[in-house]
Order: structure tokens, then sequence, then C-alpha cells
């Protein structure tokens, strides 16, 4: 029971950091985007705009919703939900140093959680009840699996060379080359 506990303190602690972490990437982004435009970043809040992703975040939560009228209500505000539930689902796979997780199928499971990704792509477009919506979708998914393909070959590559889906293995594989 208390292993069961440790694991999701943990799980709860790095997708905490995962999440700021981009929080603080996108401030980079943004300010090595303003010297390269020559024009003054995003470094108005706090102190060389350290506060900046927070304000970003506090600004993003009290905007105003849209409601579309003649959309699927429920489908599409859950179809974004369930992709950042999915992309989220996906750090579990880290190979911890103490081994503290190991899913002996773990590519397997990485590859059906990004291949779930479709279909948040391909419903948002769908519940939106606009046909505009709906041909973006369909173009983003077709994208959507051209990449995944590419991705699952090149991942299959690996497979064949250290002859395991388990992840802690490719972490081990890499003492022994560059």
């Amino acid at each position: 029971m208390l292993s069961y506990l440790f694991f999701v303190v943990v799980f709860l602690l790095s997708i905490l950091f995962v999440m700021v972490g981009v929080a603080f990437l996108t401030l980079l982004e943004r300010s090595v985007l303003g010297y390269i435009h020559i024009r003054s970043g995003p470094n108005k809040v706090g102190f060389v705009g350290v506060l900046q992703p927070f304000s970003d975040a506090i600004s993003l939560f009290s905007s105003e919703q849209y409601f579309p009228l003649v959309s699927n209500y429920l489908v599409y505000y859950f179809s974004p939900v369930f992709g950042l539930f999915l992309s989220l689902l996906v750090w579990l796979l880290i190979p911890y140093l103490s081994g503290f997780i190991s899913f002996e199928l773990g590519l397997l499971f990485f590859l059906a959680c990004t291949s779930l990704g479709v279909y948040t792509v391909m419903v948002a477009g769908w519940s939106s009840n606009s046909g505009y919506s709906l041909l973006g979708g369909l173009r983003a998914l077709a994208q959507t699996i051209s990449y995944e393909v590419s991705l699952a070959f090149i991942l299959i590559s690996f497979v064949i060379l250290i002859c395991s889906y388990n992840l802690v293995y490719f972490y081990l594989f890499q003492f022994y080359i560059w």
C-alpha cells in the first residue's frame, strides 16, 4: 500500500515539474524570439520575466470562455483534456535510476499512448460541427499518422538492436556505445 502511495506522489511531482518546465521553456522561446526580432521579449513581470509564465497561466484561466452554439459541448471540451492526459501519461515511462517502475512492454505502451492522440485531434475537429474544423482535423490527423508511422519504424529498428521493448534496457544499452 505504501509503495502505491509513493508511486502516486512521485508521479504527481514529476507531472508538476514537467508542466512548470514547459512554462519556462515557453518563456525561453519567447525571449529568444524577441532577440531574433530585435524587440523586447516577455520581460515585463518580475526579474527578467521569471514570473511571466505564472502571469500567462492566470491570464489563460481567467479569460472568457467561448461556447460554440452548434457543437457537441462535452466532446468538444473533453477531447483536449484527454489529449493532455495522454501526453502526461507517457511520462510514466521514464526509466528512473532506482528502477522504480519498469514496463516490460514500455515501448508498445508509448506507441499506444501517442497513437491515441490521433483520436483527440479527430474528435476535436468533428465535434465543433463546422466543415472547416473537420477538414483541419482530418488534415492534422493524416499528418500525425504519417509522423507516427516513421517514428514506429525508427523505434522498431532499436527494438531489433536491443531485443527488448523495455525502456530500461534502452537506457542500459547506451553504456556500451558513444
